[in-house]
C-alpha cells in the first residue's frame, strides 16, 4: 500500500466519511416527502415516481466496483474529492430538471459521485485502523451521517410546502463544497496495486443488473407485458452466468466471487440484502400512504418521520455494548424479527390513529433499523484483510445499494398489484398499502433465518 501526502489530520478521518454519509441520507430523506410535488408539477401520477429513487440507486450499485479498483489506482484523497464534486454539480442539475427524463439523467449523474463518495471513504477506514476499532469507529461515523434522516424528511416537506422541490436539491451544493475543502485538509492517500481493468466484467454485469431491475421497475408501474419482462429476466441470467465464467478465468474480476468464499461476509451480505428488500420499501411507502391515502401535507408526513429518525441517533452510544454482551448471533436474529413485527404493526395505521401510536411505532422502528444496520455492515467486513478490504468494501456497497433498489422496486410492484389485481376492496388504496405492507413484514421475518448461520463467536475480533 501507498500513501502519498500523509496528512496530520488522520485522526479527523471519520469525520470526513461522516459528511459523505450526511450528503447521501440527505438526498434520500428528503426526496421521500417531496415526490408528490414533484410529480404534481411534472404531472405525473406520485405512484410513478420511484424511477427517481431507483435510478440513483441502481447506479450507485452499478458504479460502485469502479470505487475499489479507481480509488486504489489514483488515491483515496483526489477519488474522494473528484466523486463528491461530482455529486454536487448532479445536485444542481437535478433542481434544474424540467421534466422526468432530465430529472432521472441528472440522478443519474449525481449517483455516479456518490457511488465513489463513501465507500472510497469507508475504504480509507478499513485501511487506517485495525479490526479492533471497526465496530466503534463504524457506530461513531454513522452518528453524523443519520443527522440526514433526521433532517431530511422534514425539510423536504417544509421546502415542498412552502417554496419549491427545487430546493432539496440546492441544500447539497454548501454540504458538498465543505466536504471538499475537508477532504483537501484531512483525507489521506492510499494507494494499492491493481491490475488492467475488468471493462468486460462491468460490462456483463452491469447490464444483468440493468435488465433485473428493468423488468421489475416496469411490472411496479403496471407495464404487463410478461414476454418483454420475461425476456428482460432470461438475459439478466444469462448475462449473470456470463460473467460468472468471465470471473474464473479473469486474474482481476470487477466483483471476486471468490470473497464469498469468506463465511461472515457471504451471511452478512446474503441477510443484509435479503432483509432489506423488506425494510427499504417503508420509507418509499409511509409517505406515500400519508400523503396519497390520508391526504396529509409533504410537512405533516415529513414530520411522522423525524421520531424514528431522532432514535437512530439516540441509540447508537449503546449499539456497541449490546453487541459486545449477546454477540452478533442473537442481535441480528431477534432484531430482524423485532423489525417484521413493526413493520407488521404499521399496516393497522388509519388517517385518525392517535399521534402517540405513530411516535410509538417510529421510535421503534429508528431502534431497531440502527442496531440492524450498524450489525449487518460490521459482521461483513469482520474477517476481511488489508487485500481483501478494497474488494469486500465495493462488494458490501453494490448489496446495500442494490437492496435499496430493489426493495423500493419490491413493495412498489407490490403495492401495484393489491392496487390492481386484488379484486375483494374494491379500489380502496388505503386497504393496499396495508396489505403491502403485511407482505414486506413476512418477507422481513424470512430474512431472520440468514443470520442463523453465523456461529456465536462469529465478529468477535470487532469487539475484543
Amino acid at each position: 500500500m501507498i500513501k502519498e501526502n500523509p496528512s496530520s489530520f488522520e485522526r479527523y478521518l471519520p469525520l470526513v466519511t461522516a459528511v459523505a454519509m450526511f450528503m447521501q441520507s440527505l438526498d434520500g430523506t428528503i426526496l421521500n416527502t417531496s415526490l408528490p410535488s414533484i410529480a404534481n408539477d411534472m404531472n405525473y401520477s406520485p405512484l410513478e415516481m420511484q424511477s427517481v429513487i431507483v435510478s440513483y440507486t441502481l447506479t450507485l450499485a452499478l458504479f460502485i466496483p469502479l470505487s475499489g479498483w479507481m480509488s486504489d489506482k489514483f488515491g483515496t484523497k483526489k477519488m474522494f474529492i473528484f466523486a463528491v464534486f461530482l455529486f454536487t454539480l448532479g445536485s444542481l442539475f437535478c433542481a434544474l430538471s424540467i421534466d422526468l427524463l432530465t430529472l432521472n439523467l441528472s440522478r443519474i449523474l449525481q449517483a455516479i459521485g456518490g457511488s465513489m463518495m463513501v465507500p472510497i471513504a469507508r475504504l480509507a477506514i478499513l485501511y487506517q485502523y485495525p479490526r479492533n476499532q471497526l465496530l466503534k469507529i463504524m457506530n461513531y461515523i454513522t452518528i453524523p451521517g443519520l443527522l440526514g434522516p433526521v433532517i431530511g424528511p422534514s425539510l423536504g416537506g417544509f421546502l415542498s410546502d412552502n417554496f419549491s422541490w427545487h430546493w432539496i436539491f440546492l441544500v447539497n451544493l454548501p454540504v458538498g463544497i465543505l466536504g471538499m475543502i475537508l477532504a483537501w485538509k484531512i483525507m489521506p492517500n492510499y494507494k494499492n496495486a491493481v491490475g488492467k481493468f475488468d471493462i468486460l466484467g462491468l460490462v456483463y454485469f452491469s447490464l444483468a443488473l440493468v435488465f433485473i431491475t428493468l423488468a421489475m421497475e416496469l411490472s411496479s408501474v403496471g407495464i404487463n407485458h410478461y414476454s418483454l419482462i420475461l425476456a428482460l429476466v432470461f438475459f439478466a441470467g444469462l448475462l449473470f452466468v456470463l460473467y460468472y465464467k468471465h470471473f474464473r478465468k479473469t486474474e482481476k474480476p470487477i466483483i471476486n466471487l471468490n470473497l464469498f468464499k469468506i463465511r461472515t461476509l457471504r451471511i452478512g451480505l446474503i441477510g443484509s440484502l435479503i432483509t432489506r428488500f423488506g425494510i427499504s420499501g417503508l420509507p418509499f411507502l409511509l409517505p406515500l400512504m400519508m400523503q396519497v391515502g390520508f391526504g396529509f401535507s409533504a410537512s405533516k408526513a415529513g414530520m411522522m418521520l423525524l421520531p424514528s429518525a431522532l432514535t437512530t441517533i439516540a441509540v447508537k452510544p449503546w449499539i456497541v455494548k449490546i453487541v459486545k454482551h449477546f454477540g452478533y448471533r442473537k442481535v441480528l436474529i431477534s432484531n430482524t424479527l423485532f423489525l417484521a413485527a413493526i413493520i407488521f404493526v404499521f399496516s393497522f395505521m388509519q388517517k385518525d390513529t392517535p399521534l402517540m401510536y405513530y411516535i410509538l411505532l417510529m421510535i421503534a422502528y429508528g431502534a431497531f433499523t440502527s442496531i440492524q444496520m450498524t450489525a449487518m455492515n460490521t459482521i461483513s467486513l469482520s474477517d476481511l484483510n488489508d487485500d481483501q478490504a478494497s474488494g469486500g468494501n465495493s462488494l458490501l456497497a453494490v448489496m446495500q445499494q442494490l437492496s435499496i433498489s430493489f426493495g423500493i422496486s419490491i413493495a412498489a410492484l407490490i403495492l401495484a398489484f393489491y392496487k390492481d389485481q386484488m379484486d375483494f376492496y374494491h379500489g380502496d388504496l388505503v386497504t393496499a398499502f396495508h396489505l403491502t405492507l403485511i407482505t414486506l413484514a413476512i418477507l422481513t421475518a424470512v430474512s431472520s433465518l440468514t443470520f442463523t448461520k453465523l456461529k456465536s463467536n462469529d465478529g468477535h475480533k470487532l469487539s475484543e
